[in-house]
């Protein structure tokens, strides 16, 4: 959430926020009534407080009169008058201070200055890639068609027991998910530094205000009936949510967590689209990297967690690339983001298996997450995420890089002690 204060206080920040409004396709009315909404509540504010210096005045010429023994019943009658008006203006400003909050909850962060400018996915600017795509001397089977020969994925069964948009895996293809896994977990315990937690897959409705997926995301998420619950969309939600409310030690930063949860998403809006196979689900496993960083080296950190995304893939040996999110096409609460996309050959092409963001301190006020400064002044903290990595579109990857021409899949030698050993999957 953005500082109200600040854009009043800040003419080149409240310019830098209203363009990136509009970069990001809010319109510049939208903007504008963050100031209508304030300049109504301060006036409304500044009214309760005249009436309440009126009241308190007269209080002291009724206490005055009646200590004289003198009649101070017209006094009394404008004090209950007054009273009412008080009550009635206070209500009225505290609906508005409200108004602006909530209104403020739906207005996206400031993009950082780096973020390039754009409308659509088309303007998103590749930074570097690395490992080269095999040439198949044979005719390319996307990992739906190797899944299902291999019997290790089923997309029929699901239908009957849950719904569309769910899978059953089995065998080795369970085996593999599980390995990449503890594989993930595993090198970002142990080389990259991270503390492994593994959270409630349910979040209460302030949660999810609090790194931003309400209000604005609300129809893409399961809400539990009856309850003030959600299923996790992802562990950014309860693992940012930890220190929610919380003072943290200034010599503690940079906290760095990694957690593994299944994540549960309707994917409103998005019907029709890769519909087929794991890529878009309703279900689907994720280990995700979450940091809390000091302001003055967030930055530092967001590069550093985007490298030790990267090393997933390299190790697997998937080429890949990373990519600068533009305006147009950046999450709701990042200031900056990076996708990291792996090449699928059954598509022909890119697709997105980690976002790394940095989120500066919009979720950390949403969530009220501070830390003492050297000088003892409260300040908030910056947050950021990142896939380590989505475990599905892994999967996909091994089985479209790996595949054999007969159909078999060999697999890559970092997983195959999880593995058991074995170095196919036939």
């Amino acid at each position: 959430m953005i500082d109200v204060k600040l854009l009043e206080k800040d003419p080149e920040f409240a310019q830098r926020y209203k363009e990136s409004l509009v970069h990001r396709g809010v319109s510049p009315e939208d903007y504008e009534k963050i100031h209508e909404i304030n300049k109504k509540r301060k006036k409304l504010i500044s009214e309760a407080e005249t009436l309440r210096a009126d009241q308190n005045k007269i209080s002291k010429d009724v206490a005055k009169l009646k200590k004289e023994g003198e009649d101070a019943t017209q006094l009394l009658k404008q004090l209950q008058d007054l009273s009412h008006q008080v009550k009635g203006s206070m209500a009225e400003a505290e609906q508005t201070d409200q108004e602006l909050k909530d209104y403020m909850l739906s207005l996206p962060n400031i993009c950082h200055p780096e973020t390039p400018v754009g409308k659509s996915e088309e303007d998103n600017v590749v930074i570097h890639s690395k490992g080269e795509a095999a040439e198949f001397k044979f005719e390319v089977k996307d990992h739906v068609t190797l899944g299902e020969s291999l019997k290790i994925l089923d997309f029929e069964r699901p239908g009957k027991v849950t719904g569309a948009r769910f899978s059953f895996l089995r065998g080795m293809g369970s085996r593999l998910e599980r390995a990449l896994i503890q594989f993930m977990l595993d090198l970002h315990v142990d080389e990259n530094g991270y503390e492994e937690m593994i959270p409630p897959f349910v979040v209460n409705s302030q949660s999810m205000l609090g790194t931003g997926q309400l209000p604005k995301f609300a129809a893409d998420s399961f809400k539990l009936e009856g309850f003030d619950y959600f299923l996790v969309p992802t562990a950014e939600v309860p693992v940012t949510n930890f220190y929610a409310g919380e003072m943290l030690a200034e010599e503690d930063l940079p906290i760095s967590f990694c957690a593994y949860t299944p994540c549960f998403r309707s994917e409103a809006g998005s019907y029709g689209k890769d519909t087929r196979g794991l890529f878009r689900q309703h279900q689907f496993n994720k280990v995700e990297l979450v940091k809390f960083a000091h302001p003055d080296h967030s930055y530092e950190e967001h590069e550093k967690l985007t490298s030790n995304a990267e090393k997933v893939l390299e190790l697997l040996e998937l080429p890949f690339r990373r990519v600068a999110l533009c305006t147009g096409d950046i999450g709701f609460s990042a200031a900056k983001c990076y996708d990291l996309e792996v090449w699928l050959p059954g598509q022909g092409k890119y697709r997105e298996i980690s976002s790394c963001s940095n989120f500066e301190d919009f979720q950390a006020r949403r969530a009220n997450i501070r830390f003492k400064s050297g000088n003892g002044k409260p300040r908030y903290v910056h947050t950021l995420n990142g896939s380590g990595l989505a475990v599905g579109r892994t999967l996909i990857a091994i089985l479209e890089n790996f595949q054999n021409e007969d159909g078999s899949i060999k697999i890559p030698s970092v997983l195959q002690r999880y593995m058991g050993g074995k170095t196919e999957i036939r």
